[in-house]
């Protein structure tokens, strides 16, 4: 009869639970449904705790157990064990893996010589007057998940010939809640990639922003590059101070103005400040300002870069370079977010974002006692490195591409005729270490060289140190022929097949540094590399 009543059950159960993968939502009419196979007056799920030590009540049908058992959490001893297996209870998940007993806990609150409660107070629910549960552990994939709890107002009410029947009802609420964990991580994806549609979206919209308003542009597609643009526009909208990082030339400031450009500040004052570029003393009065006959020379009152700054954003660049007496003034501007002018006595207030840069390991800097420790802390509260330009070879082109359009007609007057296969591939074999500034004024060289017609690997700047030093991409000298070729010839084929091989490997597979080994252009590496099936 439990058995009919049961499959009668399972029916109306599963198109309850499809009407919502929301649990708990449909928890009410689980347990209406659920009385038909075992009579009960609250139905009751709780969710194991991380450490295994407790467990979460998540779903109650009543209203009155609701209010009451909602999200508590406890250790619910089970009443009846013995003491020794009270001890081994501490971890739900080991025990209700081990212990059979688990599977259906049929308890009943009594009194008498054989009180199960005499050394425990039992669950919540018995204050409540809930005398008698069936405890049913519920799995999902094999892990202990939670307990299903089945709580009646009548002592002795269940025995476990209930415990069939209530175990497919558990099993039941686990796929249930396996549904609902899948539709909660499908949302949480959803969310995710629609807001990096979002990000990629403003990071777009923050570089052309940029280059309309300010002539700075972002250029690469590079995957290190498009992390730089990202995190910067993450960051923008926050007051936090930033620090960026990376050589010489790799493009801080365009990414200093992004993020101005991306903040609340946006419509306030961008001010650079490069902090290796003055004597301590001038920086000093640079940053904070000066009164009048502060020092000999100061016959006016003027403002410093942090007053002119006011309501914007102030860009530190070379912010490794402060000497320590002017460190700790800027501290203090980071701390209290006021300073003084010097010579002066009135406290103003520094209504400014701070953006400092460096290409100094300024950790070193913090061992060899030259850079505060507590002022590296302040700025270094969002970090961004810029990789350098050797590091994202894809963007070079691209950058090439940008800076004849950009340079032609303001150097020669009209745009450059183009760029020679040669000279391309000279500029992606190069190493840069000086970065994208380095590419600008290596393409501002040509173009005067070149006149406006074809720019050509004669018009690159180690060329012209090519009767000093040799050129970055010239190829090795070929050894000279010892003895007389072998009665059988050779097979030259295949020697030019070991030889690629041979500058692929040593190269670590750069293409670029394996042509400059072998003496070739990439595009003439790579129709031997097609040529001998030696891949990309």
């Amino acid at each position: 009869m439990a058995a009919d009543a049961t499959a009668e059950t399972l029916g109306p159960l599963l198109d309850v639970l499809a009407q919502s993968l929301d649990v708990q939502e449909v928890f009410a009419r689980i347990s209406t449904v659920a009385r038909q196979s075992v009579p009960h007056d609250c139905l009751l799920f709780g969710l194991v705790t991380e450490d295994g030590e407790r467990y979460r009540v998540v779903a109650v049908s009543e209203n009155e157990a609701r209010a009451a058992l909602l999200e508590q959490s406890f250790a619910p001893p089970s009443p009846g064990l013995a003491q020794e297996d009270f001890a081994i209870f501490r971890n739900l998940r080991s025990i209700a893996g081990k212990t059979q007993g688990l599977e259906g806990l049929v308890r009943t609150a009594s009194s008498g010589a054989d009180e199960p409660f005499k050394w425990h107070p039992g669950p919540p629910w018995v204050a409540m007057g809930y005398p008698s549960w069936l405890r049913l552990t519920v799995r999902l994939r094999g892990d202990v998940l939670g307990f299903l709890n089945f709580l009646s107002r009548e002592p002795d009410s269940y025995t476990q010939a209930d415990v069939p029947a209530a175990r497919r009802i558990a099993d039941l609420v686990a796929l249930a809640f396996a549904h609902e964990r899948l539709a909660e991580e499908a949302r949480r994806r959803a969310e995710a990639q629609e807001r990096a549609v979002q990000l990629e979206g403003r990071v777009a919209r923050l570089t052309a922003e940029l280059d309309a308003a300010e002539g700075h542009q972002a250029i690469g597609t590079s995957r290190t590059w498009r992390e730089v643009l990202t995190q910067a526009a993450k960051v923008a909208p926050a007051e936090t101070t930033v620090l960026l990082t990376g050589e010489s030339g790799t493009g801080k400031e365009v990414v200093a103005h992004l993020i101005h450009r991306g903040s609340r500040r946006a419509e306030g004052p961008f001010v650079a400040l490069n902090c290796a570029a003055l004597p301590e003393a001038l920086l000093e009065s640079e940053l904070f300002g000066y009164e009048k006959g502060a020092f000999t020379g100061a016959v006016s009152a003027r403002a410093g870069r942090l007053e002119q700054a006011a309501g914007g954003t102030l860009f530190l660049d070379e912010v490794g370079e402060m000497s320590p007496a002017v460190q700790a003034k800027f501290l203090r501007v980071l701390q209290e977010r006021e300073f003084q002018r010097l010579g002066g006595t009135r406290t103003l207030k520094a209504d400014v974002r701070v953006i400092a840069a460096t290409n100094r390991d300024l950790k070193a800097a913090m061992t060899q006692g030259t850079f505060r420790e507590d002022l590296y802390y302040r700025l270094h509260v969002f970090a961004i490195h810029l990789p350098p330009l050797r590091e994202r070879q894809e963007d070079i082109l691209p950058l090439l591409e940008h800076f004849l359009n950009q340079l032609g007609p303001v150097v020669t007057g009209r745009p450059a005729a183009g760029i020679s296969p040669e000279a391309r591939e000279q500029f992606l074999a190069y190493a840069w270490p000086g970065n994208v500034r380095e590419l600008r004024n290596a393409v501002e060289r040509a173009l005067i060289l070149c006149e406006g017609g074809l720019l050509n690997p004669e018009h690159l700047p180690w060329h012209a140190e090519s009767a000093r030093s040799a050129p970055p991409p010239s190829p090795a000298a070929a050894p000279p022929i010892v003895g007389d070729f072998p009665a059988h010839g050779v097979d030259l084929e295949a020697m030019e097949r070991t030889l690629v091989e041979r500058a692929l490997k040593q190269a670590g597979q750069n293409k670029s540094k394996a042509a400059r080994l072998l003496g070739l252009t990439r595009t003439k590496l790579y129709t031997r590399m097609q040529r001998f099936g030696l891949g990309e």
